[in-house]
């Protein structure tokens, strides 16, 4: 590969490394807050001032994945949950890397086709050999001018220098160590020894590791090397017969037509039958509910991606057969919602319960426009699906679900007198700052008080780097800390 450096290219490595120290400042110092979101916006600075001249192309979706990605960053300083916490440290640079190549690809590029994913493997690729060159191309540089045998010369030297280095550090300690006179005589030599630690050094690998990957990826984006991958709508030869996706359709219909009239007939009606109550009932029968859903979901993607539409007949009868399917799954769902509701009126919010109920509102969205597809064939599944999980994850990380457990927990109480103080005080910072409200109030709640002083003992004694700053956690210790007990 050939490099052709010139002095945008060197300035723009200038900046690089400057990334690269604010990227192992911001996530190898400690626990990660308001520093991620720093991090975005100097990325996207530098990414912005790199392409100020290119001719971006899928603008409007690239514009939707940036506020998502500057809103999930941004939920790292303003909310405090550690499933996200943990999922957004590799979402979030996925969607960056899935953003760039986007807005950099040809505009006659679909990203929505398998193609996409391997044109986004080919990219990385490039960007690894696009280093290797730049990197040897330094050394082509130091040769130009010097004889043959003398650039060897240095060469060697430079080597046995590296080698030594570690082996007179230990010699003069040691020796040090034997003779105090020498250790005198030597003075401060150790000292500069000691300048270079292990942690040092493995800061500077980060930092030049970090700097590379933004030098090697951004440069190869720029600069187009990758030739534009043909067949970009892959013709799918496998497809499913016809009559025998309808034999399955028709015979998975009438299980679940069954199961339709039996939960209009008892469940839905507010009658049970046996020996179980509500919560029981509703605990017994809720995942498998929703893994049956999730089945029929998959069944209907494969016949709409795979299948055979068949003639006219036929496929309308295909249609008819999917539309049953899809509001039978309609039905299991709302069962499944409800099964839960009546789960959390008998054992209270939690973040999982809240977290799946919103999934289920999720997969309604996603049904509907199924249900739609099946009769509009122009429709595209995975543009869709892909849109709508991407807003659905930002929203439910924006809208900190941790305050609505709460605020529901709380409204339970206050009806019902019956609240999990622990669970709260382990939640989140939000947890605390319900319980510090509820404990304002004067509410009788056992072993409240002795939950909260434990909480202040911790604030009084935690201390966190700038990069952990999160406004949620730092109202809350403030809060804590003025309680008096």
């Amino acid at each position: 590969m050939e490099i052709n450096v010139n002095k945008n290219d060197w300035l723009f490595l200038f900046l690089c490394l400057l990334l690269g120290i604010l990227a192992e400042e911001s996530f190898f110092r400690g626990l990660i807050g308001i520093s991620y979101l720093i991090f975005i916006m100097a990325f996207y600075a530098v990414f912005f001032w790199r392409y100020r001249r290119f001719a971006f192309s899928h603008q409007r979706f690239g514009y939707l994945i940036v506020i998502c990605v500057w809103l999930l960053s941004a939920g790292y300083a303003l909310n405090e949950n550690i499933l996200f916490y943990i999922l957004n440290i590799v979402g979030i640079p996925v969607l960056v890397i899935f953003h760039l190549m986007l807005v950099t690809s040809p505009k006659n590029f679909r990203w929505n086709q398998p193609a996409f994913i391997l044109y986004i493997f080919k990219r990385l690729i490039d960007a690894l050999k696009y280093n290797t060159a730049y990197t040897a191309s330094f050394g082509k540089s130091a040769k130009n001018g010097v004889d043959d045998h003398k650039f060897l010369i240095w060469k060697k030297i430079l080597i046995g220098v590296v080698i030594s280095l570690p082996v007179l550090a230990v010699v003069l300690r040691l020796l040090m160590t034997a003779d105090s006179q020498f250790a005198l005589m030597v003075g401060g030599i150790p000292d500069l020894f000691r300048v270079v630690d292990a942690e040092g050094i493995m800061r500077l690998v980060v930092v030049l590791i970090c700097m590379g990957a933004f030098f090697g990826l951004m440069q190869v984006l720029f600069k187009k090397q990758l030739e534009v991958m043909q067949h970009q709508d892959w013709q799918i030869s496998v497809k499913l017969d016809t009559v025998i996706s309808v034999t399955v359709l028709v015979l998975i219909n009438l299980v679940y037509i069954l199961f339709t009239i039996v939960q209009f007939r008892y469940f839905f009606s507010g009658n049970l039958q046996g020996d179980y109550t509500y919560a029981e009932y509703a605990r017994k029968g809720f995942f498998e509910l929703l893994f049956v859903t999730l089945i029929n979901l998959s069944i209907t993607i494969v016949v709409l991606s795979f299948g055979d539409s068949g003639k006219n007949g036929i496929r309308k009868l295909r249609q008819v057969l999917l539309t049953i399917l899809v509001l039978s799954s309609g039905v299991m769902l709302s069962s499944a919602f409800l099964r839960l509701s009546m789960y959390e009126d008998a054992y209270g919010f939690t973040f999982t319960r809240v977290l799946v109920h919103s999934f289920m509102i999720f997969l309604v969205v996603i049904f509907t426009y199924t249900l739609v597809k099946i009769w509009v064939d122009k429709l595209s599944l995975f543009h869709f699906y892909f849109i709508t999980a991407l807003i659905y994850y930002t929203t439910i990380n924006v809208i900190d679900l941790d305050r609505f457990v709460v605020k529901e927990n709380i409204t339970r109480y206050e009806e019902t007198g019956k609240i999990d103080a622990n669970y709260l005080s382990n939640l989140s910072a939000t947890g605390v700052l319900g319980l510090i409200d509820l404990y304002e109030q004067g509410e009788s709640i056992p072993h409240l008080k002795e939950i909260l002083h434990d909480k202040q003992t911790e604030a009084r004694t935690e201390k966190h780097s700038w990069q952990s700053y999160n406004l949620k956690r730092e109202r809350t210790a403030q809060k804590i800390k003025e309680l008096q007990f």
